[in-house]
């Protein structure tokens, strides 16, 4: 179950950034909520908010840690699907997609603007709303 989950989100990522990479033009927003939410293509070298820019090896490794952390404790802990192994299973996903592109461009590539907040895409989601229910899954153990 598990593995099928991380496969979805894994090919929703790779999907949406194959068709945005034919659709739109780097660089040039598209409105879909003028001033709101936009479509922009951007090719990200750094990582989150473009922050150490161009370190693609130190990402590449740091990603590839990560998956097999993830991978090693979900096989040593064979628990049923629960919100905590849905929640390893979404960084999972997002690490796999974003690695993908790292060493496939050496670049990620972004697509969400939402003109607030960095561009982003399904990977960054992934990892984002995995955090967070990572972080209430322990909290919610410990009570």
């Amino acid at each position: 179950m598990i593995l099928i989950f991380v496969l979805i989100i894994l090919a929703l990522d790779q999907l949406t950034k194959f068709y945005f990479t034919k659709n739109l033009f780097l660089n040039q927003p598209v409105p879909i909520i003028k001033g709101f939410f936009h479509l922009t293509l951007i090719h990200n070298r750094g990582a989150a908010f473009g922050i150490l820019k161009d370190q693609i090896p130190l990402f590449i490794l740091t990603s590839l840690a990560a998956i097999i952390l993830i991978i090693v404790h979900l096989k040593k802990h064979k628990t049923r699907f629960s919100l905590y192994s849905l929640s390893l299973s979404l960084i999972l996903a997002g690490a796999f997609g974003n690695l993908i592109d790292r060493v496939s461009l050496g670049y990620v590539i972004d697509f969400l603007d939402f003109r607030i907040w960095p561009v982003f895409n399904v990977a960054d989601s992934a990892i984002t709303i995995g955090a967070i229910l990572l972080g209430w899954s322990i909290l919610k153990s410990k009570n």
